[in-house]
């Protein structure tokens, strides 16, 4: 295995990306052998897969068992949990997310790809877009994954023809540029053989792009939120009360966006008391400046009443808070959202009581089209909700900052999450729905 120097990590940038696509397009297979080829596998981890594929009666090691670590998983020969990898090359740091491929696992996909700046979404050449492609590329766009990779998988199945590939780049960048992915880089490769995975491929002359770990060590990170709006979510208020600081009181979290420096005047949000930062501590040591996504402690001016779940925020940049979101969500759990369900809404370190006021529209994966007031979501559904807080809420819009526009419901009988939120207007917005008429059962 190749080594990397500390000075060369520490020039390196970080990268995280995730793999989607439908049953046995080779998602797992694709990262086993990126890690293999690029050298990023241990011995023992090798050997571990080799015994295993032995057992199984293959001849040649099976890759897929460098991410598949669960017993059902390799029983099975699916991927069912969201697997994480770390490597690295001299070029890039990665952290990658390998999401399962069953409809019933979408969920996991929308998890790996939350904070993923790249998304890998395979393809069986074979049997080319199906659904589930759809879907994983819709919840890329909602999900504001700058990067899309189209991986057309399996192309040694046929022939290495260059109309196959061809002709799935063309329907899936079609469909991808209607949901507003910014943009798509289609790559034909054989994950089982190694084509154009980590080394170019000498089957595919017709081929002159880059292969996946190029494009992946290339592609410009975009992902630096030291210059987006500032915002630090408060996780603990700290008052040690001891002999050496029997006046301290901090404010401590993990910077969520932007950079907060010593002077600035800042809002806690939501009851808008304004004050200035006095004080930054970082690491037990004071500094002038911080940003994300350090955790720090301020200090502020003002003694202002400040508990976990306020929302620390420039004032001459602060969110507008409302007690009514409107938001395209992926609902994630097995039981149905409606209009009318009470649920615990979970937005940066501050959950408050909330009620689904109306669900506008579901969303259709095949045209795109909305079906309007479905009154329902089910498992994997993807649609527009309005939802009323107990308590005003200071939410971005997600297109602004992913960290402070998302959000997640959550069963208040027993803490299931069950579905993923984004505030603000999806890639396919629908037109505003006029209530005929507005339900006041449960005002706030």
């Amino acid at each position: 295995m190749s080594t990397i120097t500390t000075e060369e990590l520490a020039a390196t940038t970080l990268l995280r990306f995730a793999t989607a696509g439908s049953v046995d397009d080779g998602k797992s297979t694709l990262v086993g052998r990126l890690l293999h080829d690029s050298k990023s596998v241990l011995t023992d981890q090798l050997e571990a897969v080799e015994r295993a594929s032995a057992s199984r009666g293959q001849e040649t090691p099976d890759l897929a068992l460098l991410t598949d670590g669960l017993r059902a998983e390799r029983e099975q020969g699916i991927t069912i949990d969201v697997a994480y990898r770390y490597f690295a090359t001299p070029r890039r740091r990665f952290i990658l997310a390998d999401t399962p491929g069953h409809v019933q696992y979408t969920r996991n996909m929308v998890t790996g790809a939350s904070t993923a700046e790249l998304t890998v979404i395979l393809v069986d050449a074979r049997n080319g877009v199906v659904e589930q492609t759809r879907r994983h590329a819709a919840i890329a766009a909602l999900l504001r994954v700058p990067h899309v990779v189209l991986a057309v998988n399996k192309m040694d199945l046929v022939d290495y023809r260059e109309s196959v590939f061809a002709s799935i780049a063309e329907e899936f960048t079609a469909y991808a540029t209607e949901l507003g992915v910014p943009e798509v880089t289609a790559i034909p490769i054989s994950a089982l053989v190694g084509d154009n995975v980590v080394e170019p491929s000498a089957h595919m002359d017709w081929y002159g792009g880059p292969t996946v770990l190029e494009h992946l060590e290339t592609v410009p990170v975009s992902h630096d939120l030291a210059h987006c709006h500032a915002r630090l979510p408060v996780q603990y208020v700290i008052r040690p009360q001891s002999a050496e600081h029997p006046d301290y009181r901090g404010y401590a979290g993990q910077i969520a966006a932007g950079t907060f420096r010593v002077g600035d005047e800042v809002t806690v949000l939501p009851s808008g008391r304004t004050t200035t930062v006095t004080g930054i501590d970082l690491l037990g040591e004071p500094v002038d400046v911080a940003w994300t996504p350090q955790s720090v402690t301020l200090l502020l001016a003002d003694d202002i009443d400040i508990s976990r779940g306020d929302l620390i925020v420039p004032s001459k940049d602060a969110p507008a808070t409302t007690q009514d979101v409107e938001a395209t969500v992926c609902h994630v759990a097995d039981q149905p959202l409606t209009v009318g369900h009470r649920v615990l809404l979970k937005h940066g370190t501050r959950t408050v009581k909330a009620i689904v006021k109306d669900i506008p529209s579901r969303l259709t994966l095949d045209d795109l089209s909305l079906h309007p007031h479905p009154g329902t979501l089910g498992a994997n559904d993807i649609g527009r909700v309005k939802i009323r807080t107990a308590e005003p809420l200071p939410a971005d819009s997600y297109a602004d900052s992913r960290r402070t526009g998302s959000f997640i419901l959550i069963d208040p009988s027993d803490g299931t999450t069950l579905t993923a939120g984004m505030v603000g207007e999806s890639f396919a917005a629908p037109e505003p729905v006029k209530d005929e008429a507005e339900d006041d059962g449960w005002d706030f």
